[in-house]
């Protein structure tokens, strides 16, 4: 008989995406973890957050920018929606920091 998963909530998928970057291994778990597809819906959903905490945009307008249904950024708003002002804006401080940073390169 077999055994129960070894991973059965996201605090020890977390754990194991920490352990990894305290090795300068995120990338690379995080690659073989995922598929292609995967990974282009992650970069998609980071997109949707930076649109939305900028709030310039309609999320019609964030739809067709980003080539998502209107579905996937109301899903974004409403996870967003489900957290603090001060997670926001540390996501929102998060994500200029980030994003500038890979500028630079």
């Amino acid at each position: 008989m077999p055994g129960s998963a070894k991973y059965s909530d996201w605090s020890q998928v977390m754990t194991l995406i920490a352990n990894a970057a305290e090795q300068d291994k995120h990338q690379s778990l995080l690659t073989m973890l995922m598929t292609p597809d995967e990974r282009e819906v992650l970069i998609a959903r980071v997109n949707i957050c930076h649109e939305l905490l900028q709030g310039e945009l309609s999320q019609r307008q964030i739809s067709q920018l980003l080539g998502v249904g209107v579905a996937t950024i109301t899903r974004g708003s409403n996870e967003l929606k489900s957290h603090t002002q001060d997670e926001k804006e540390w996501l929102t401080t998060l994500l200029q920091k980030s994003a500038q940073d890979e500028g630079k390169e």
